[in-house]
């Protein structure tokens, strides 16, 4: 097997005294060396700012942006590379379509329909605009196993909803949803899709023409690229009639003391500096994943979340959340250690070099419906290795028979 973890300087780290073991990538991925060797190069070699100068340099910045626009829009299968703009996180995207579709297709009375898994960036912003524009939100139900409730979703959506907002994947059960049918539903209904795929793109091939969402979310830093840049995606029709949510240099036509036209899409939706070594960190980063290959991630991952889930599953005086059965499973297993704090829990783990999350996970209306406040999170990336499992599931009893005893 190759030996992907020499790809990843990091992963030499010593916590603790312990080697790191990192369980913590549904908050954020590591980094291999090319994605920190592309933004490294990018300053030393094309830093200049792009769509302005007509210098070498600036061409050059340019060049390397604009290419990664088309490597993502060929990363999702986007039908064409302006309807793919770059953003700051998966946040920010989510929030620009509030802002922007959200303002001028909903009104009061209307509906907007998330599901009961969603982090808070796929809540929030909706909760917000509802109470804007005095529209009901309403919650797709979970069924004991922590699925979405279909039977729900088919109630929920009705012909008042202008939204429906959803994860591809649960950042908390691993649960991973039916955008398709979802789309289908929705469209039925005269209401659009939006989905975060925060959780997936690192983990899955997306194909957003199959799945047939309206707008698709995602972050450069959960798929192994740098902070603060994400992506949207949108439907080019949809695009084309949405009002910027922000103004300034380089999303603009011509400007005159009393009117100003906007450029061309995608660039209309791209006001100021854009971040450009996180667009080109993002780039190596898609390069790297295709270079791996998704069979080899998934393989990898499948064979290590079996490992986790069943090791937690088998382990007296544990609760796993989420599907019980790993070909339901995510790489994402969320478990509480029966009368022990998931801080105290992760403070132990922590103190042998293993990282994991512990908290509410930025899903509190999640934690409310699985009746806990809060719990511990393992979240495994192709490059963890089965030793690194045991020892966790190793130090996990010690820590539990610490607290219990």
């Amino acid at each position: 097997m190759t030996d992907y973890r020499a790809d990843f300087p990091i992963l030499t780290t010593k916590i603790n005294g312990g080697p790191l073991i990192y369980l913590d990538h549904a908050a954020t991925s590591q980094k291999p060396q090319v994605v920190i060797d592309a933004i490294s190069r990018y300053y030393a070699t094309a830093n200049a700012n792009v769509h302005r100068g007509v210098y070498t340099l600036a061409a050059r910045a340019t060049a390397q942006y604009e290419a990664v626009r088309d490597q993502v829009a060929a990363f999702i299968q986007a039908p064409q590379r302006e309807s793919v703009f770059f953003t700051r996180s998966t946040t920010d995207s989510l929030n620009w379509v509030a802002q922007t579709y959200g303002e001028q297709a909903v009104q009061a009375g209307d509906e907007i329909v998330v599901t009961a898994m969603e982090h808070h960036s796929n809540l929030v912003p909706w909760q917000q605009l509802a109470l804007r524009k005095h529209a009901q939100l309403k919650v797709i139900g979970l069924l004991p196993n922590g699925e979405l409730d279909w039977q729900s979703a088919e109630a929920m959506v009705t012909d008042r909803t202008k939204i429906v907002a959803v994860a591809q994947v649960s950042n908390v059960l691993g649960v991973t949803n039916p955008i398709s049918a979802l789309a289908k539903l929705a469209h039925q209904h005269g209401a659009i899709l939006v989905v975060d795929g925060a959780q997936a793109v690192a983990h899955q091939p997306v194909n957003v023409q199959a799945l047939d969402a309206d707008f698709y979310a995602f972050s450069g830093h959960k798929m192994f690229g740098p902070t603060g840049v994400g992506v949207l995606y949108g439907k080019l029709a949809l695009l084309k009639t949405l009002t910027p949510p922000q103004f300034g240099g380089e999303m603009i036509g011509e400007v005159t003391w009393e009117h100003t036209t906007l450029a061309a899409i995608p660039q209309r939706f791209e006001a100021g500096t854009p971040n450009i070594s996180g667009v080109i960190g993002l780039g190596a980063a898609i390069s790297y994943i295709q270079q791996i290959g998704f069979d080899t991630l998934r393989t990898q991952e499948q064979q290590l979340t079996a490992q986790l889930l069943n090791g937690l599953l088998n382990m007296p005086g544990v609760a796993v959340y989420g599907p019980k059965s790993v070909a339901e499973h995510g790489p994402v297993v969320a478990f509480n250690v029966i009368g022990c704090h998931p801080h105290d829990i992760a403070t132990g783990l922590d103190l042998a070099g293993i990282e994991v999350r512990a908290g509410h996970h930025c899903a509190q209306p999640l934690m409310q419906w699985l009746q806990v406040p809060a719990t511990v999170r393992a979240s495994v990336a192709f490059y963890n290795t089965p030793a690194e499992i045991d020892h966790f599931l190793a130090i996990l009893r010690e820590v539990r028979e610490f607290f219990q005893s």
